[in-house]
């Protein structure tokens, strides 16, 4: 609700200086390696696939025509474009916007921070974040833990995450939950597990990278086999004291694979009953056309702050929060 009495920042001034300090180490850092800033929309004419995120929307009227803009969610489709059109190695900071509660950590409106290495695997890709960080964070002794999948879960659970019954799942979530035995979609029900078991329990000395992910869960990640013949995604994701930082991939460049991921969402769509909308075609279309072997990576800005600067509530970090908006 709108309230005129709420003009002042959100964050402290001294937390304002370091949150601009912060942007300009990472374009230093970018700009030394010699990888590309760009700047893509925010609004598109098409939008993402993916079930389990919802966009904001903006309906204006162009030359005649009701048009509907999706904000984007993520720079990723956009960046990949220009991948494929020759633009070698880019990063992207700036704002993004998904549809979905305001909370201690999350925001309508936040910052990422996106960039796409070509020649990277995302193996190389976690050693470049590595390295980001100890920047950011102005420790050289940084180093961050990498654990699998698989092991997560036997370690934090004592489950296989590849072979445990639909009703180990199903009972494991509800243990840990108020949900779970009722739920029949086993990525669902992993990634209940993991929210609440396992997410608050990694990374709390070091920063850990979880990777090797069901295939069923790669998005937009390539797929293999692991060491016990386990097909997984060549993907990861990054903890730091019970808190999700980055999402990285090695980068799918099959354009047929990723019309039929782009299928399977949208007939997951409609299944769980969530409006239809318009996914954005163009990626597909650019891919046909060769995406170079590249690994890339999208990280929140906010929650990197909220770390380093010792805030509990993203609130603390941004100029003007959600209420003050």
């Amino acid at each position: 609700m709108y309230d005129a009495s709420l003009w002042q920042p959100s964050a402290d001034l001294s937390i304002l200086q370091k949150r601009a300090a912060l942007f300009k180490a990472i374009r230093v850092f970018f700009d030394a390696q010699e990888v590309m800033e760009v700047d893509t929309p925010c609004l598109s004419l098409g939008s993402i696939s993916d079930p389990h995120i919802e966009v904001l929307t903006s309906e204006t009227r162009s030359q005649g025509q009701d048009l509907t803009y999706y904000l984007q969610t993520s720079p990723e489709y956009a960046m990949k474009r220009l991948l494929c059109a020759g633009s070698g190695s880019i990063y992207q900071l700036g704002k993004v916007f998904r549809a979905e509660d305001v909370g201690r950590r999350h925001s309508i409106e936040f910052t990422m921070l996106e960039w796409y290495r070509v020649g990277f695997d995302h193996w190389q890709l976690m050693d470049d974040i590595q390295t980001l960080l100890r920047v950011l964070a102005d420790d050289e002794a940084l180093t961050c833990e990498r654990l699998s999948y698989h092991m997560a879960f036997l370690r934090h659970t004592g489950l296989d995450p590849f072979n445990a019954t639909h009703l180990q799942l199903q009972e494991c979530a509800h243990e840990h939950t108020e949900y779970g035995l009722q739920e029949e979609d086993r990525d669902t029900l992993l990634e209940l597990i993991f929210s609440s078991v396992i997410e608050p329990a990694i990374g709390q000395y070091s920063p850990c990278f979880i990777h090797s992910y069901p295939a069923s869960q790669a998005a937009l990640a390539k797929t293999h086999l692991d060491e016990h013949g386990q097909p997984v995604a060549a993907r990861f994701e990054l903890y730091w004291q019970g808190m999700e930082l980055a999402n990285g991939y090695h980068e799918l460049t099959d354009a047929k694979e990723q019309a039929r991921r782009f299928a399977d969402d949208k007939a997951a769509r409609s299944t769980m009953g969530l409006t239809d909308r318009q996914f954005d075609e163009r990626l597909v279309s650019a891919l046909e056309q060769g995406l170079p072997e590249c690994a890339g990576v999208a990280l929140g800005v906010d929650r990197l702050l909220m770390l380093l600067c010792r805030k509990t509530h993203i609130s603390n970090v941004l100029p003007f929060a959600h209420a003050r908006a």
